[in-house]
Order: structure tokens, then sequence, then C-alpha cells
């Protein structure tokens, strides 16, 4: 059985502290060997953590053969460089063996990365990127707060990882939601890769905490089990709280804690030891140097026996009623959005009970239409302030705990501000349901600073981001219920302005009560003999118009809409070049849109047909949306214009 800490006595006993020095041993050979096995690796920061953490997984509810248990505590290691530590201290609670930790660490394809991942058992989220674990920590947190869960989560920073502003965003949101379940530890060791914190970037880490609401206590020795568990048990059993407060231990440590020569050195940060290094090193601690032993064995091809799968976990979500907007209706996508998530709130969130949709935005609730579902259920609502970095990891931690969890603010703020934070979730395998508005020139008057005219481009960059753009608000309500109620993240963007229903030839919405969304498959509005103008968006009632100029000189135009662009329509785009030239027209940057998409894809195939893309080819002013699509060739003058041009 696994070694176990009662955090309600009072102190440790003799033998738990002799135990907890033998673990210590065995850990801190650990973190040496292996790094120096991989010949790559941090052993300084790992060292000066190894107390806190052997005291940490000794007091927490856990399960080593179920690690993934829903009733376990959460540990969230925002220094994920310290992987070395982590894996030694999950291998002595028995998560998995010595032996695939040191054979596996660093090796291509195996179930030790040099950062942690969640693929180890026992490890709850890739981290890596300082500053990001914080705020992941806060939506989990979060969650089990509006679950009504009694557990903990406990996030491990850095003095570096703490000079990150996203850190200081998830302090201020934990207090304001008196999130008193989440428990900080600082390895507060001075030093980062360059040197002294003092001299990189000097910072008053008690000081930003408590000016944020944390209530900060304050461990003088973090190598001293008995003070890290008096601390650590008194804060985890609410001995030492302060009720809707959470609390942060700022631990003073020792870099590369337990040998000489290594302490104090900011080299150890990412340095491992040499040969004759570690010999010395294992002479100092009483360790057999069993180096050789090990490398012989790491020759042997990788296991990949303890690697855990992707595990979804993800609520059943009902539908609700879909909304059809008439022929002769005018708005915004962004209000078809903001009606369907109210609806979907009234289907599936339940007051008195866990939310199973939760919206998050930052001050922007009016904007991006999220009142109705902040009515519906207060507490369901996140307002996160002007904080899109937080609130953008905080999505994705939450979307992992069994909740829908959707993010709104501007496109420019949605995607190229949280560009990192986005693709940190993407490899976390998150269910982000981010839902940007203000896309393109159509914000208009704001500028080209509010212009989002890039997402495509960086969304693209991504593996597991489904990305979908809706002609119009009936199209955005059908697709707000289908990210709803799929598992996965996806990106769903729109303009800002009002707009008439895309019809079909009888004069019926084309997006009407039978449409059904189906990711990757384009939809053909009209079809022609002429050639084919592919679009989607804001420009959609531009091209509807381009159509009917055309068509009124006797020109027969198909029209394929795109509101699936990742996973895009490869058949239809295929079908299009074998029937005359291809128009790509697009709200959006001209050369990383869906008219690169279809040229990569045109080039793939070694088909060959006339295409030409009409896009944003500089930023746009400030003015009227119709002025600066005019100014750009992509009104319907432009368009229609464009597409003779080619025959």
């Amino acid at each position: 059985m696994a070694f176990k800490l009662n955090p309600n006595n009072d102190q440790l006993s003799t033998e738990e502290l002799q135990t907890l020095a033998e673990m210590r041993k065995r850990c801190a050979r650990r973190i040496l060997l292996s790094t120096s096995l991989a010949s790559s690796g941090h052993p300084g920061g790992s060292l000066s953590s190894l107390d806190l953490m052997l005291v940490t997984y000794g007091i927490m509810d856990y399960k080593k053969d179920e690690p993934l248990w829903e009733g376990r505590d959460r540990v969230v290691m925002s220094i994920g460089h310290i992987s070395p530590g982590v894996y030694s201290v999950l291998s002595e609670y028995g998560f998995f063996t010595e032996e695939d930790f040191l054979t596996g660490f660093r090796r291509a394809g195996s179930g030790f990365p040099g950062h942690v991942e969640k693929i180890v058992p026992g490890v709850e989220w890739d981290t890596g990127n300082l500053g990001q674990g914080l705020s992941t920590g806060v939506g989990m947190a979060m969650a089990l707060k509006l679950k009504g869960a009694p557990q903990k989560v406990i996030v491990y920073m850095g003095d570096g990882d703490l000079q990150k502003g996203q850190a200081a965003e998830a302090m201020r949101f934990a207090h304001k939601y008196k999130l008193d379940n989440l428990i900080g530890i600082v390895d507060r060791n001075h030093l980062q890769i360059c040197g002294s914190t003092e001299d990189v970037m000097p910072s008053d880490i008690n000081g930003l905490f408590a000016s944020c609401g944390w209530r900060v206590e304050e461990l003088d020795d973090g190598h001293d089990y008995n003070k890290i568990f008096s601390k650590l048990s008194s804060v985890y059993t609410g001995k030492n709280v302060t009720a809707g407060k959470p609390t942060v231990i700022s631990a003073r440590t020792t870099m590369a804690k337990g040998v000489s020569f290594m302490e104090n050195l900011a080299k150890y940060h990412g340095s491992p030891l040499k040969p004759d290094q570690l010999a010395a090193a294992f002479t100092e601690l009483g360790l057999e140097n069993d180096f050789d032993k090990w490398a012989e064995l790491r020759k042997k091809p990788v296991s990949t026996a303890t690697r855990l799968e992707n595990r979804v976990v993800y609520p059943d979500i009902k539908p609700g009623d879909p909304v059809v907007y008439g022929a002769d209706s005018k708005t915004d996508c962004r209000s078809g959005y903001g009606t369907a998530l109210s609806e979907l709130a009234k289907a599936n969130n339940v007051p008195g009970q866990t939310p199973k949709i939760v919206g998050i935005s930052c001050d922007l609730e009016g904007s991006v239409k999220m009142g109705d579902f902040h009515k519906h259920m207060p507490e369901a609502f996140l307002e996160c302030g002007i904080q899109e970095h937080h609130a953008a990891t905080m999505t994705g931690a939450i979307s992992r705990e069994d909740m829908v969890a959707f993010f709104s603010t501007f496109g420019v703020f949605a995607v190229s501000e949280a560009y990192n934070q986005n693709r940190i979730n993407d490899i976390n395998h998150t269910n982000s349901k981010v839902v940007a508005t203000h896309l393109g020139l159509d914000v208009g008057e704001d500028g080209p600073t509010h212009q989002g005219i890039d997402y495509i481009g960086l969304m693209k960059n991504y593996f597991n981001f489904e990305v979908f753009i809706p002609a119009d608000p009936n199209q955005t309500d059908k697709i707000t219920r289908y990210i709803a109620m799929h598992p996965g993240n996806h990106f769903v963007g729109m303009g800002r302005s009002k707009m008439g229903m895309v019809l079909a030839e009888d004069g019926s919405p084309f997006f009407g009560a039978d449409y059904t969304f189906t990711p990757g498959k384009g939809d053909w509005v009209r079809r022609g003999d002429a050639g084919t103008i592919i679009s989607y968006g804001s420009l959609s009632p531009y091209v509807m118009e381009a159509w009917q100029k055309l068509k009124d000189e006797g020109i027969s135009v198909s029209i394929l809409l795109m509101g699936s662009i990742i996973p895009v329509d490869k058949e239809s785009i295929l079908e299009a070049a074998q029937n005359g030239p291809i128009l790509t027209v697009e709200d959006h940057h001209v050369d990383t849109g869906i008219g690169s998409i279809v040229g990569v894809l045109l080039a793939d195939e070694g088909l060959s047909c006339t295409f030409k893309r009409l896009g944003v080819t500089g930023y746009g002013s400030s003015g009227k949306p119709a002025d600066l699509y005019a100014a750009q060739g992509l009104d319907a003058d432009g368009i229609a214009g464009a597409f003779k041009a080619m025959k």
C-alpha cells in the first residue's frame, strides 16, 4: 500500500519522517539519473520542489490504479519542466514503476515526455508554457465548485512562472469567485534560467497574491517535512483557511537541494550532470551509481505500456427547439448565437442543479449576446473581465470536467490574443467552444485594431480544432447547437452586422427547419454551369447579390457556401474544379483563408482550372463595412466583375 499521511494529525511521527527521508533519497536518485541518462532535463527545480511534492501526494486523495478517479484531488504543475521530480514522486506513490520512468524519460514515443503531459498516470494537464497553470487550476476549481464537489485543486508554481501576466489574471478571478478549494504552492528558490529572480525580474510574489485577494501563508523552509505538513495539512483540511478565499503557500526552497555542488546555482535549472558529476553526487548521497545499467536498458525499444489515452468526458446535451428566421427577417449572427445559447441553457441547465453548459466572456456580455444565457442561470455565467488569456485557458480546463464551456469575445481577442492559450487547449484535447463575434472588416468603424482578418490562418495551425463560419443567423443556430452536442474543440466565427437570410431559389430560408449542419460539407446554395463562387460568413449576402447581377447578365454561376472551413468539403471543391472557373470570396486575409485552402487542395490533387482569390489585401480603415468591402473589391459589383474577368 502506498505511503499515506493523515492530514488531521497535528504533526508527523518519527516513523513518517524517516519514511519521507528515505523516499526523498530514492526520488533524488531518479531525478539525477533520469536527466543524465537523457542528457537533458531540469534537475534543479525538481530537487527544490521534491519535499513539497512528497508531502502533497501523501496528504491528497487519489487512486494510483485509477488515475482519473472522479473523487481525486487534482494537482496541476504549472512549472511543467520539473517533470523528473513529478515522475519520481508518482513512481514512489505507485502510479507506475521506476523502470517505466527511467527507461522511457525523454525518448520519442514513450510515456514520459520532457514536460509533464497527461499521458502520464497522475498528471492532470500538459504544461510547460509558463504562466498558464494557475488558470488551468482555477478552471478545475471553478468546475468543482459548480458541482458542489469536495475535492481540492493544488497548483505548483515557480518564481519565473509567476512573472507572466496571465497568472495575475487567474489570481483575480479565483478571488472574485471565492475559490477556497484552490491551493497554490510556490517553489520560491529565487532562481530562474538566467540567474537570480531579483536580477532577471524582481517581483513581490507574496504581495502580488495578497493584492489579488488571496490568503498568503509563508513557509520559511520548504524542505522541513514537519513545517510543510503543518502548513499544508491545515490548509487542506480547512483548519487554517479564510472562507471564500484561495490560499497560496509561498515556500522558501533551495535550487538543487541535497547536492552540495549544485545548490543555489542557476545553471542546474536546466542542466543535467555529466557522468563524473553524477558519480560525485551519488557518492555524496550514499547511493550506488548504476548509470551504466540503465543506459543499457534504454537501448531496448521504447515501451508505451503506461501511456494513458485521451479520455473524453462529455455531458449528454439536448438540442432544444431550433429557431428559424423567416425569409423577410434581418438580424445579426451574434443574436442568432445568443438566442441558440439561451435555448440550449433552458433545455439543459436546471436551476438548483449542476449546470451542463457554462458561458464565459470578457466584459462583452451584451456585444456577444450572452445576456439571456446569464439571466437563465447566473451561476453558470462567468465574467472574466478583460482577461482573455485566463478566460481561454480556464475554458479548456472546465471543458474537461464534464461540462460544455462556451468562451465568447471579439475575434481579435479570442483568436489573435489568445493564440497560445488555445494552442495548449488543443494539445490537451479539451472541448472548448470558442465563439467569436465581430470578425473581419465587418467590424467597420472600430478600425484595423479590431478587424480580425487572420482567424482561419491561425486556427488551421492547430490539429484538433474544427472551424465553422455561418452564412446567416439560421445557419448560426444550427451550428451553435451542433457544437454544444459534440465533444472536441470548436471555433465558430461571425461578423457584427445585421443581414438578411440566405434564401433558396424558391424564396424560402435555405438554412431552414429541414437543414442539417454537417462538418466537412459545404452547401450548394445555387447551381450553375459557368463556374463557382466559394464563400462563407459575412460576405454571403454580397455573394448572393453578385449571383443575381450575373444571372441578370445571363451568366449562371454556382454558389458554394462553406459553413465548415475545417474540415473542408474537398469533394465539392474538386467538383467545382471540373465545372469551370473558381472564385473564392472572403472577409479574411486573402493569403490565409479559404482561398489558400482551395489552392493547396487543387495543387495536391494535380488539378488545373481558372482560379482567383478575393479577400482582404490590407488593413481596412475606420468606416461602414459596406464602404470597406467596396474599397477592397468585396462588394457585389466587385465580386461580379472579378468573376466575369475570369471568363
